[in-house]
């Protein structure tokens, strides 16, 4: 436990290992706070928090990049060639 004097603004200073952390102040009643560490998602991104798939897939990205498993380029090439024969070309095509 620690006491700590607040200032005549109402401030409170916290240790150094709150230092730039965002933190949940939760008034418990008229002398009680919790203060709470927090970290804060930006709206536009919480659906991926909200979605295990996705959440599940990214991850699986993230540890494959870590081992350096990277898919291959596109083969720009062989898809003209496709898109060739489905077409009926008989020229090719250079891409």
């Amino acid at each position: 436990m620690l006491a700590k004097q607040v200032d005549g603004k109402g401030r409170l200073t916290l240790d150094k290992r709150f230092a730039n952390r965002m933190v949940i102040v939760r008034e418990i009643d008229e002398t009680e706070l919790v203060i709470t560490l927090a970290r804060v998602i930006p709206e536009r991104e919480a659906w991926l928090y909200e979605n295990d798939e996705a959440k599940r897939a990214v991850l699986a990205g993230i540890e494959e990049a870590g081992r350096k498993e990277f898919a291959r380029p596109a083969d720009l090439e062989a898809d003209a060639s496709l898109v060739q024969e489905m077409n009926g070309d008989d020229d090719a095509v250079q891409a």
